[in-house]
């Protein structure tokens, strides 16, 4: 995801936070400061850094989870609007799917558990103007229960939506069932999105829009897996290309952009083997930056490869993480590769036959 920054790495996962999050965090202490002060814009910014911990921990409980069946979470991002747990793929057992979607509500009726034990006041109306340590606990409290309760909706994208997919697909498939758990996501984003209407709320609006798209995403996602069973990586990779040496100035790669449709170029060294990809943004951002006699080895990216006899849907979960997937035969040559846009392609016109 572009506009990240690194934290970390924790628990076998990078923690890396979008750049927007420190507008909350200024918009926040600015709201705060306004209305109360310096000391109430601290006070508010330094529970929306505890709160946002508090779903990094919701994020682990799903990556932690996962990782008893075996799947990796290469990264969790933090969001304005919370955060995201990335895992290499999804499990197909419904059982996992529940377990992994409620290890992260868990976690927030955990921590408000132990809030509630450490003598957080569950007052509402000591919680409008918190004061003491007491009342800050009790907000985090109410807020990480409001957590718990809102991921638990049964829609996409929420943990909920995921826990309803899973007992849709014991007596339907996959497909039927994720596309239920989808539609019910979008109408509680239409929910979401004229609440944000009628009050004016910005957030709500926001939040709308990403239930929205994150439903819309996850169904075409499962819907391109179910069309890629059976298919192969070389049923689907572009043969016919043009490529770069690591040792082709910017500008060449320039000129070969301009001259054909390709968005990523492959670097071949003399012998014919992968040596990387470029890609059309980061030629772009090189150009921008006047760095035209560049050698095109200095900002190539490495990307996966695989066998011609691999997967479709392996190629799919490694695309999560890279701008495209080389086809390679046994000693190394690279027979063509996959993006996720030629991919698609391919699914609307499997789709329409």
């Amino acid at each position: 995801m572009t506009w990240t920054f690194r934290l970390g790495h924790l628990l076998g996962s990078e923690l890396r936070v979008h750049a927007t999050f420190f507008l909350l965090l200024a918009w926040v202490a600015a709201a705060a400061w306004a209305e109360s002060g310096p000391a109430a814009a601290l006070e508010n910014t330094l529970f929306v850094v505890i709160l946002f911990g508090c779903v990094v921990a919701h994020e682990y409980g799903h990556a932690l989870m996962a990782r008893r069946y075996g799947i990796r979470t290469p990264d969790i991002t933090l969001l304005p609007i919370g955060g995201m747990a990335r895992l290499e793929r999804m499990p197909e057992k419904p059982g996992q799917e529940i377990a992994v979607a409620l290890a992260g509500p868990a976690v927030n009726v955990v921590i408000w558990a132990v809030l509630i034990a450490l003598g957080a006041t569950t007052e509402m109306g000591a919680l409008a103007e918190p004061s003491n340590p007491q009342e800050f606990l009790g907000r985090l409290a109410a807020v990480n229960l409001f957590l718990a309760l809102f991921n638990l909706i049964p829609a996409f994208p929420m943990d909920g939506g995921r826990v309803l997919r899973a007992l849709l697909s014991m007596n339907t498939n996959r497909v039927r069932a994720t596309r239920i758990a989808a539609s019910a996501g979008q109408i509680v984003a239409f929910l979401f999105g004229f609440l944000g209407l009628t009050s004016g709320n910005l957030i709500l609006l926001l939040i709308a829009l990403f239930v929205f798209m994150a439903a819309q995403a996850e169904a075409r996602d499962v819907e391109s897996r179910d069309l890629a069973e059976g298919l192969h990586l070389r049923d689907a990779m572009i043969t016919s290309f043009e490529s770069l040496s690591p040792a082709d100035p910017m500008h060449v790669a320039a000129q070969t952009l301009i001259r054909t449709t390709q968005h990523e170029f492959p670097v071949l060294d003399g012998e014919g083997r992968l040596t990387g990809f470029l890609t059309r943004q980061a030629l772009f951002q090189a150009v921008a930056e006047g760095q035209n006699t560049r050698a095109v080895g200095e900002v190539m990216v490495q990307v996966p490869a695989l066998p011609l006899a691999a997967p479709l849907a392996q190629a799919l979960d490694a695309l999560q993480q890279a701008p495209a997937v080389a086809a390679t035969d046994l000693s190394g040559h690279m027979i063509g590769y996959v993006t996720s846009e030629n991919i698609g392609e391919m699914m609307v016109l499997r789709s329409r036959k």
